[in-house]
């Protein structure tokens, strides 16, 4: 019985076992941690973009490469995109398509007869803003501008280029939406025809035209500018102009602007005549020998 007693007082050191196995046991937790610091590496990548976003919203590093694939925007690991800041003259652009989308939501005609005025001011940078203000109009909601007729008949002579520019764009298309209101002006655009500038003349026959076309009543009213128009203008400008004019004529007013375009033909050099020639229909006279 002492001997039973003494081999299983030696059992507590056998339950050291476990001690053994600890080696075993550490082991796992080093592999475990291995793992998990290569679960982590992506976590600090995905972390690192918001250290390369300058405090301006345009990434640094990212946005050198994606600017060179496509200026417009920037792509970053983020969902969405970022915006490059436009240069200074397309932010100003930027800026008076804002304020015209607003006068369109406003129906704002008393802004368009202010802006109008602009025109003719005398600080370069006011005419100027108001003129591209009217340039989106123009384009987005052409009809506001027929309160503005007046003005356009006014500066269409002006001194300012832009000013100019902006005046024979709008006359043309005005004549097609209010043609009366525009007729009203007639002795005022015919005399502007001679004081204005090439873009000028280029807009005030385009008006003409486009009123001969409204109604036969206004061609014997401006037969004679657009004969002057027609006799003065240069070969280029001349097939241009007699593309417009002669549709828009009829009868006798027709037959005489299209005689003052044909007796020209003979005294223009011949590459320059034949487009014009083939607009009428006719053929050239064989070259001298």
């Amino acid at each position: 019985m002492r001997k039973t007693v003494s081999k299983s007082a030696k059992l507590p050191p056998a339950k050291k076992a476990p001690a053994a196995r600890a080696p075993i046991t550490s082991a796992a937790p080093a592999a475990v941690g291995v793992k998990a610091a290569a679960v982590a590496k992506p976590a600090a990548v995905a972390t690192k973009a918001p250290d390369v976003v300058k405090p301006n919203g345009i990434p640094s590093s990212v946005g050198t490469v994606a600017a060179a694939s496509s200026p417009g925007t920037v792509a970053v690991s983020s969902p969405g995109t970022i915006s490059v800041p436009p240069p200074a003259d397309e932010g100003r652009s930027s800026a008076t398509t804002e304020a015209a989308d607003r006068i369109i939501l406003a129906n704002d005609q008393a802004a368009v007869v202010v802006h109008a005025d602009n025109l003719t001011s005398d600080k370069p940078t006011t005419a100027t803003t108001s003129a591209r203000i009217l340039d989106d109009l123009l384009i987005k909601k052409p009809d506001l501008l027929v309160a503005a007729i007046d003005r356009f008949a006014v500066s269409v002579a002006s001194p300012n280029k832009r000013t100019v520019q902006t005046s024979a764009a709008a006359l043309p298309v005005m004549a097609k939406l209010a043609p009366a209101r525009v007729a009203r002006h007639l002795p005022q655009l015919t005399e502007a025809f001679t004081q204005t500038s090439d873009v000028g003349k280029d807009g005030l026959v385009n008006a003409f035209a486009a009123l001969c076309t409204a109604s036969v009543a206004y061609q014997k009213r401006l037969e004679p500018v657009l004969e002057l128009a027609l006799s003065s203008a240069d070969p280029k400008t001349l097939l241009r102009w007699a593309e417009v004019v002669l549709p828009s004529l009829k009868g006798e007013p027709h037959a005489r602007a299209r005689a003052v375009v044909e007796a020209r033909l003979p005294s223009m050099p011949r590459p320059l005549a034949q487009p014009i020639a083939s607009l009428l229909g006719i053929k050239l006279r064989p070259l001298g020998r």
